[in-house]
């Protein structure tokens, strides 16, 4: 993992963030030889509609078959 000294980060911030963004790769920030923190690239949200709802719900019991029985059916009389 990279490591970078806060001034040098500090003078090429928009450089490093546009790095990590390409690369994925993350960048640690050390104050006097310490880290300090660790810059890694923001997960983007996909805008896609499929696979939206995966998860959402729960298939409970028979989809196919009628809920009542047959038998009951006035149209089939």
């Amino acid at each position: 993992m990279k490591q970078i000294p806060a001034g040098e980060f500090k003078t090429h911030c928009l450089t490093v963030m546009d790095e990590v963004q390409a690369t994925g790769q993350p960048v640690v920030v050390t104050k006097h030889g310490k880290p300090v923190v660790k810059l890694v690239p923001a997960k983007t949200k996909d805008d896609s509609i499929f696979g939206y709802m995966v998860g959402k719900a729960k298939i409970v019991g028979d989809l196919v078959s009628p809920i009542t029985p047959i038998e009951d059916w006035d149209a089939l009389r």
